[in-house]
């Protein structure tokens, strides 16, 4: 005999505030050199959360990727000194000589919180690491390039608008993948969810 079928359990309706943080989240700008869209979130770190990924392209090529992940706890957490946390991701292939340099770690770091402030996005409690990893190959791949890519892992607790924090997110990735600033005065395009930049 089959047993019964549970009754299926709804999850809570999202409070305004996360609901208005998703819209900041939507509403972010990014260079013609991302391609961003929204990913599935985390369920079990917070009750409510929302991602983004992207993918870096230039001249055809994939050269950087990240994501972005918000989270929600309306019940606050004390490790985050508030009710919203930001989760960031960036990897960027890079210069396998570069891997050596001491410096590196602590550059990749300055290019998030560099970012941050040139957004105008307020934050408290950052937390996070740079990894620097070269590849070389051998035998019957000697033939390969070597590689070498940097990834920066960050969490922070944004203040205010969400906004420019996943825009500085995005400056983070360009950065990382060595693309030149954007020139002042030139505007940065809306978001292209579902389309590739031009190559």
């Amino acid at each position: 005999m089959a047993a019964p079928e549970q009754p299926r359990i709804e999850p809570p309706a999202a409070p305004p505030e996360f609901r208005r943080a998703v819209s900041q989240l939507r509403a972010a700008k990014f260079r013609a050199e991302l391609f961003v869209e929204e990913m599935p979130a985390p369920q079990r770190i917070a009750p409510f959360a929302s991602a983004l990924s992207a993918d870096v392209t230039v001249a055809g090529e994939d050269v950087g990727s990240g994501r972005i992940v918000v989270l929600h706890d309306p019940a606050g957490n004390d490790a985050w000194a508030g009710t919203f946390r930001c989760v960031a991701y960036a990897r960027a292939e890079i210069d396998p000589e570069l891997v050596s340099d001491p410096m590196l770690a602590g550059v990749g770091w300055s290019w998030l919180t560099e970012a941050l402030e040139a957004h105008g996005a307020e934050y408290a409690a950052p937390s996070g690491s740079v990894t620097c990893v070269s590849s070389e190959s051998f035998g019957g791949m000697a033939d390969e390039e070597p590689t070498a890519q940097l990834e920066i892992r960050a969490s922070w607790s944004p203040v205010g608008d969400l906004t420019p924090h996943v825009e500085a997110w995005g400056e983070l990735l360009c950065t990382a993948v060595g693309l030149p600033p954007v020139p002042e005065g030139v505007a940065t395009m809306p978001s292209r969810r579902g389309q590739r930049g031009p190559g």
